[in-house]
């Protein structure tokens, strides 16, 4: 059921996202409609989506909070920690809120927190009864890219993208120069690594793939975090650039921007290249759904059996002996995959 008028215009409005970088980047194109018809944006983000949420367009304040209901590292409810939310929403003054979450999780929670601080209007997709917790109790079907499932929370709430807008990821702009770090633009990009292990990169097809594409003449970066930069080393190898530990989100947003192609598992820098319009061969484990979680309004070539024992089971740590689902991608696979995206682009 969906309440049959919003907030109303202007005003602050408050937009929760409270986990990853993919997550608050998917996120994009509902802020941006929420910023049409508010007079002020607040991003309210978990501190493992901060970064993401300083990249995003349209927003003019960020508040970090961790929810313990949704960090897979959940720490303690506490009275103050509460309270630290409390006042620092209170002195933002929203008079809207919109609660954006996964299929897979409840926006109740946060919720009753907004309510007690003061928020006197609350949207959200929630399959769970809310009673007085919500003003807008929107519902969606469970698969779909997830991009257009939290907009269409937005949309009814009364805000809507500007003409022209066609819903795509985006960052702010412009992006910090980098080139001293990886020269001209042209080159392929291979992130590896992800935050949940299952969803990563095969380690040895990593290697494979940059060792192959160097040799046919492409110059290769290997991207990943400073604890992933001893791992990353050996992909590297002596065919690649290994940038692992050298960029914060913004500067490897800027390194995705002037690749050719990307080849990433599922995971937020797949996101982050999609959002700077980077075509990327998508290495997906179908421990999520790919129609919900596959890069989002870039071209896309999906590698990976999407029937995969893992299916919809939401492991972490794959579940399967031998992680079949993407150890059996061959190296000539993804190659093909980097060839056809580029030779589309150019």
């Amino acid at each position: 059921m969906t309440a049959p008028t919003g907030p109303g215009p202007g005003g602050t409005v408050l937009v929760a996202r409270m986990d990853n970088v993919g997550d608050v980047l998917l996120a994009g194109p509902a802020v941006r409609a929420v910023a049409t018809g508010a007079d002020r944006v607040v991003l309210l983000a978990g501190p493992r989506g901060r970064a993401a949420a300083d990249l995003l367009p349209d927003a003019d304040a960020v508040i970090q909070w961790c929810a313990p209901w949704i960090d897979p590292e959940p720490p303690a409810l506490t009275g103050p920690a509460v309270q630290e939310l409390s006042a620092r929403v209170r002195a933002e003054a929203p008079d809207a809120a919109l609660i954006l979450t996964s299929f897979h999780q409840s926006p109740l929670p946060l919720a009753l927190l907004l309510r007690l601080a003061g928020v006197p209007w609350i949207g959200a997709i929630s399959e769970d009864y809310p009673g007085s917790l919500l003003d807008l109790r929107h519902r969606t079907a469970e698969r779909g890219p997830e991009s257009e499932r939290m907009l269409s929370l937005a949309e009814a709430a009364g805000y809507r993208l500007p003409p022209g807008d066609r819903g795509a990821l985006a960052v702010r702009r412009p992006l910090p120069d980098v080139a001293d770090l990886t020269g001209p633009p042209g080159y392929v990009v291979i992130h590896t690594g992800a935050s949940v292990p299952a969803r990563a990169v095969p380690r040895r097809l990593a290697a494979e793939t940059a060792e192959k594409l160097a040799a046919e003449g492409h110059r290769v970066v290997v991207t990943g975090t400073a604890e992933e930069r001893e791992a990353v080393a050996p992909i590297a190898g002596d065919a690649a650039l290994n940038l692992a530990g050298r960029t914060g989100l913004a500067e490897l947003a800027a390194v995705l921007d002037r690749a050719a192609a990307v080849v990433s598992g599922n995971t937020g820098p797949a996101h982050l290249a999609a959002a700077v319009g980077t075509p990327v061969v998508s290495l997906f484990a179908p421990v999520v759904p790919a129609e919900n979680w596959a890069p989002y309004g870039t071209p896309t070539v999906l590698l990976g059996d999407q029937h995969a024992p893992c299916r919809g089971t939401r492991a972490r740590e794959c579940p399967v002996p031998g992680h079949p689902c993407l150890n059996a991608v061959g190296v000539d696979d993804v190659v093909t995959a980097v060839h056809g995206l580029i030779e589309e682009r150019i």
